[in-house]
């Protein structure tokens, strides 16, 4: 084919390319908010991926909100709100980028690995391989993605719970009510995870709300053992007439006696999990360190 013949062809990848690039750009320069329960806005990071293919998801709404996969969007309805992006993206938004990133991405990489292959003989007899490898990466990407999200949020408010729950203790034992001291804490903490579910169980209780719905609501939220634990304990010390200053002091031993054996569970992994960099990188350099200049001797020695 003349090189004639071939410019149309080289124009229209070139504009193809140049829309691609400008598209991703344009989406990666925008920032993702959520509405908290005061009404602030706070950033959210989603993957570029996501912000790329978001826009398409409604073409797949119908096909993903069938019957069949009524559980499956609930499923993603409550891990979203576990991991902070309630309002950012729906379910049926994530099960359609379940479905789309593979397919999308997944043709490109496989384009991608055609293009290298006509290049590079050495590519072109693993082809299939590096096809399948890449399209099964794209297609686990969301999944890894949510669950490293809400680990992370989950571990940010486990980390914080403990001061907190001591502000509201030397509060209540102070005589200030439970909700006045729940405010007030709020208003002198800065935004994290457990600042914003605080929020959000203060804009319920003023709404209406009964004090032991939102805590229930709140630790099915937040999905973690340690809220389930100080949530339901607030609920029985409503429901039985305990004091709430004292079950508050509990709740913050425990949690902090929980964190204190996680930590020394770690300290005991630590030897265990540095034999392994211990074997493959610290004995061979002290072994090439200590050995190398004999050996660099003797090698002399047989020239």
């Amino acid at each position: 084919m003349s090189f004639m013949a071939q410019m149309p062809v080289m124009l229209l990848w070139g504009f193809f390319a140049f829309g691609m690039a400008w598209y991703s750009f344009g989406m990666a320069q925008g920032v993702t908010y959520v509405t908290l329960a005061d009404g602030r806005r706070q950033a959210r990071s989603i993957p570029l991926v996501f912000k790329l293919l978001l826009p398409f998801a409604p073409n797949l709404r119908g096909f993903v909100l069938r019957p069949s996969m009524r559980r499956a969007v609930a499923r993603a309805d409550d891990r979203l709100v576990t991991a902070g992006f309630e309002g950012v993206m729906a379910g049926w938004e994530f099960i359609a980028l379940r479905i789309l990133t593979p397919v999308v991405m997944g043709a490109a990489w496989t384009a991608l690995v055609a293009l290298l292959g006509n290049v590079d003989e050495r590519i072109h007899g693993s082809m299939a391989p590096l096809s399948l490898v890449g399209i099964a990466l794209f297609a686990a990407q969301p999944g890894f993605w949510l669950s490293d999200t809400i680990k992370r949020r989950q571990k940010s408010i486990q980390k914080a719970m403990p001061f907190m729950i001591d502000m509201l203790t030397l509060s209540v034992e102070a005589g200030v009510d439970f909700m006045n001291a729940l405010q007030r804490s709020l208003e002198t903490r800065k935004t994290d995870p457990l600042t914003e579910e605080l929020l959000r169980v203060n804009h319920e209780i003023q709404l209406g709300t009964p004090r032991r719905e939102a805590l229930k609501n709140l630790a099915k939220r937040v999905d973690m053992a340690d809220m389930r634990s100080f949530a339901y304990a607030l609920v029985q010390a409503d429901e039985l007439g305990v004091s709430i200053g004292q079950m508050l002091r509990i709740q913050a031993d425990q949690i902090r006696q929980k964190r204190f054996e996680r930590a020394e569970k770690l300290a005991n992994e630590a030897p265990v999990k540095m034999l392994g960099p211990l074997m493959l990188f610290i004995f061979p350099a002290v072994f090439i360190v200590l050995l190398g200049p004999i050996l660099s001797q003797v090698a002399s020695g047989m020239l």
